[in-house]
């Protein structure tokens, strides 16, 4: 139809999934025929919103029904305004490495993707466990070391992580807690399963585009929001904000609390100011800071002001020049001082990058086990380690069949998608992981999910992954947001989601259980 239906849109029947959570769960029948999706082939992947048949997935009928009343010309002139807005509010991220310009907006499809009620249960769950064992591994290994000391995890691994900081060893934050911010990266494979492909426990970015694709997809289909029965996820910024507050030092009442970026010129720049202004709170840099008698002080035009608390964007080894690298001119000198003192609070705990280590990600199963002694509730990808001597054999042997990774790299980068690889491609990774085996890992090449993307006018499958984002106060008290980024491959074929390597993303639409809030509009 040519006409756009949706602004008159009236709500219809909900429904909730059922079923397990690994194949989605929502086969339930339905007491009206689901839509069809028109003109859409799934093309033999596991679908989000649809099944083979293209039929519509129990939670998504709305979306699907809506899809088929709206003509592509008219979702393409959405998608376009959408964009523009977007640039003018300024929601920007930069690309080093791109010579038509470095400031780039991540692009945006505007098909969101649904999640049931009952598989988001079981991901929330998944989430708190392997955040609670992360918690006390980092714990652990800046404590006694009992995980290695018992044969659990190699010695070797911990100390030749590029990301161990020996400098931690013997710190105790604030309740106990290493990682307060953790963005976790979810798969689902052909069956729908779904998989933890990789930790990011460091400075993970990235929900500031949640809270803005909400707001914009709130902004142009208010009326099916409402018969969605979405989640919300507006209420990030005073969540974040209460967690920072949570950390402040024993006795203060009313804490200041900073964010500390880089400067303009980081990647995530406008997601740090984005977090600060939705917070209230200041956003400062290095030079805004200094040390006396270990306590933090602010620089403002009424003189130092006290800072409890910072919300550090900046990496472990530029945060304190006495401490890590002596070049640093993007972080305080004295900072870890009153840290140790106690007089100020870190978010996230320097030393977290370890558990980043994409040889130690191969490991969290095992700290499942060892800390919690529960049977992990989200799997791992089967994963090889190279330093492994039987891993790395079958690793070399079948280049042309897996994916492999460096193990500190990030943003699509250091990795070797085989299938897709030259042999001289293959041939240059395998003498890399000869030369140095505990820098790789590799994993089988699995069918990602997809979900219907707008092409020019047109819809077509583009592979997806998930990053939903949990805030830790103490091992009893975690939040994990309804809702994440969906980053998606935009290019046909391609499985990279990283916006750096021309990935986008999608709003991400959590479905409500009967009498849980739902996003107003």
């Amino acid at each position: 139809m040519s006409t756009d239906p949706s602004s008159s849109w009236q709500s219809q029947s909900q429904s909730q999934a059922s079923g397990t959570a690994s194949a989605d769960a929502s086969e339930k029948p339905s007491a009206q025929p689901l839509p069809r999706l028109i003109d859409y082939d799934p093309g033999g992947f596991f679908d989000e919103l649809v099944n083979d048949q293209s039929i519509a997935r129990p939670d998504t009928e709305v979306l699907v029904d809506m899809i088929n009343r709206i003509s592509g010309e008219t979702l393409a002139r959405r998608q376009r305004a959408i964009e523009r807005a977007m640039y003018r509010m300024g929601i920007t991220f930069t690309v080093y490495s791109d010579s038509r310009g470095t400031e780039k907006i991540m692009p945006f499809d505007i098909i969101p993707r649904v999640v049931p009620a009952i598989l988001w249960h079981h991901i929330e769950a998944g989430l708190k466990q392997r955040i609670g064992a992360l918690n006390r591994f980092l714990s652990d290994i800046y404590g006694p070391q009992n995980i290695i000391n018992d044969g659990v995890i190699p010695r070797e691994l911990v100390d030749t992580s590029k990301d161990f900081r020996p400098q931690c060893i013997g710190l105790t934050p604030p309740n106990g807690v290493w990682c307060h911010i953790t963005g976790t990266d979810l798969i689902r494979d052909s069956s729908g399963t779904v998989y933890v492909l990789e930790d990011n426990l460091r400075c993970p970015s990235g929900v500031s585009y949640v809270l803005q694709n909400r707001a914009v997809m709130k902004k142009n289909f208010p009326q099916l929001f409402d018969a969605s029965r979405v989640r919300p996820v507006n209420d990030y910024p005073a969540r974040l904000y209460n967690t920072l507050v949570s950390m402040a030092p024993e006795g203060v009442r009313n804490p200041v609390v900073a964010v500390l970026t880089p400067g303009v010129y980081n990647s995530a720049y406008y997601e740090h100011s984005f977090l600060a202004q939705q917070m209230g709170v200041e956003l400062v840099e290095g030079r805004d800071l200094m040390v006396k008698d270990d306590r933090v002080y602010m620089r403002t035009t009424e003189g130092l002001q006290q800072v409890h608390v910072l919300y550090r964007r900046v990496d472990d080894m530029f945060l304190d020049p006495e401490v890590f690298r002596e070049d640093s001119v993007l972080g305080v000198a004295g900072l870890m001082r009153a840290y140790r003192a106690g007089n100020i609070a870190l978010a996230n705990a320097p030393g977290t990058g370890i558990a980043d280590d994409k040889v130690i990600y191969a490991y969290v199963p095992k700290m499942i086990d060892y800390y919690l002694g529960e049977t992990p509730i989200l799997e791992n990808v089967p994963t090889y380690v190279c330093l492994d001597e039987d891993d790395r054999r079958h690793v070399l042997e079948n280049l042309d069949t897996l994916v492999v990774k460096a193990a500190n790299e990030s943003g699509g980068y250091g990795i070797l998608i085989g299938p897709h690889a030259t042999p001289a491609e293959r041939e240059k990774f395998g003498e890399l992981i000869r030369e140095n085996p505990r820098n790789y890992i590799a994993q089988p090449t699995l069918s990602l999910s997809r979900v219907p993307t707008l092409v020019g006018e047109s819809l077509e499958g583009r592979h997806v992954d998930l990053r939903p984002y949990i805030l830790c106060r103490s091992p009893t008290d975690v939040d994990v947001i309804p809702g994440g980024l969906t980053r998606v491959a935009l290019k046909r074929g391609s499985l990279v989601v990283n916006s750096s390597q021309g990935g986008g993303s999608k709003d991400t639409w959590v479905v409500a259980n009967p009498g849980e809030e739902t996003a107003s509009t």
